[in-house]
């Protein structure tokens, strides 16, 4: 009985988890860091942020070019959000937010590649600026809706992107039982503690599966087909 539930879990873990592993190992063991230029560049720009926006001259810069909050107008908001991705939250360590973009974005860099990151990544943030929004327009009496306090929320960082890429690359792998669980805690984010950053994770999930369904049913004929390769026998 153990020997067949041993099998039985090698055979699981080759189906769900090989062809991402093995597509992100032989890029990392032929190119190396050359594998994640958009990654790394990522990173840095991060840090820089954080460094500059803990100075006495760098923090209103910082704000002016990447803080978005729901009661910004909407023109406003758009045009930091580029760079709002990059902004580290102001109420979270540093470290969850790079550690979040070197492995999220860098297996997505490797995968789907880097201009698709970028694409997903934005989508999901943008879907979760927009929820802000229509979430304060319904008020803290719907079920989906937020109290009139997180119009001032700083609305920055990158989970939004990481949550959406973690779901798109489950999809174009077809590691679907991990996809659910990235969708399951995101859901007892929520349950635990409901806040804005929680349920803008939901609003990237939602639009990023939107994008998975249209492209599945009609998206160009490789995009229905599981990226990867397995490994030699």
């Amino acid at each position: 009985m153990t020997a067949w539930n041993t099998s039985s879990l090698r055979r699981f873990a080759r189906r769900e988890w090989g062809p991402l592993f093995w597509t992100v190992r032989d890029a990392l063991v032929r190119d190396r860091w050359r594998a994640i230029p958009m990654t790394i560049g990522a990173v840095c720009l991060t840090s820089v942020f954080q460094i500059v926006q803990n100075t006495s001259w760098g923090f209103q810069p910082v704000q002016d070019l990447g803080s978005v909050k729901a009661a910004d107008p909407l023109g406003l908001a758009l045009l930091r959000t580029p760079l709002s991705l990059f902004v580290p939250a102001l109420d979270l360590p540093v470290w969850g937010a790079l550690a979040q973009i070197l492995l999220v974005f860098g297996i997505a860099e490797i995968c789907i590649g880097w201009w698709r990151t970028l694409l997903i990544g934005y989508v999901a943030t943008l879907a979760g600026t927009t929820y802000a929004r229509i979430g304060l327009a319904l008020g803290p009496e719907h079920p989906l809706g937020l109290p009139v306090s997180d119009r001032i929320v700083n609305d920055t960082g990158p989970s939004a992107a990481v949550v959406g890429l973690a779901i798109y690359v489950c999809w174009r792998y077809r590691a679907y039982l991990t996809g659910a669980l990235v969708i399951l805690a995101m859901i007892g984010e929520v349950l635990v503690k409901d806040n804005l950053a929680g349920k803008e994770h939901l609003a990237a999930i939602t639009a990023v599966m939107a994008v998975c369904v249209v492209r599945a049913r009609w998206g160009p004929v490789r995009s229905r087909v599981a990226l990867g390769s397995h490994p030699p026998p």
